[in-house]
């Protein structure tokens, strides 16, 4: 297992390869059966396997064609946990700037993250990257 600040720089690596737009470092990132969670209602929240990540990723910067920009603030790490808060800045196709907040809560397993929780403002999610567009209501 290994130690919280090898975690930390494992997680502070990846943030750098999503910074970077390398998509393929992106998925090597992630465990087999590892996955990303983004919390919320939007069109983007949910969970997705490596797999899907693998097929969304490259989208990401379709949307943000100049990529994204990370900026780690704090991180704390225990086990195989870290936690970090984070913020982001990048120009979304349409034009509009986008700086979101975040919280991640990773989870690691030899050197590859088994989960990543995104947490972040979701109304700026709906407003920017989703044109205002929102779910479904369920019945």
């Amino acid at each position: 297992m290994a130690t919280p600040e090898e975690n930390k720089a494992i997680v502070t690596e990846f943030m750098k390869t999503i910074s970077k737009g390398d998509v393929e470092g992106i998925i090597a990132g992630y465990a087999e059966d590892g996955y990303c969670e983004t919390m919320g209602r939007t069109l983007i929240s949910g969970r997705f396997s490596r797999e899907q990540v693998a097929m969304a990723a490259g989208r990401i910067f379709e949307a943000f064609p100049q990529g994204v920009e990370f900026t780690i603030l704090n991180l704390t790490a225990e086990e195989d946990r870290v936690a970090m808060e984070a913020t982001s800045q990048a120009t979304h196709i349409s034009g509009r700037e986008y700086a979101n907040h975040y919280h991640f809560l990773f989870r690691l397993r030899d050197g590859k993250i088994t989960q990543m929780k995104e947490f972040m403002d979701t109304e700026l999610v709906t407003d920017v990257i989703c044109g205002g567009q929102r779910p479904a209501q369920a019945a």
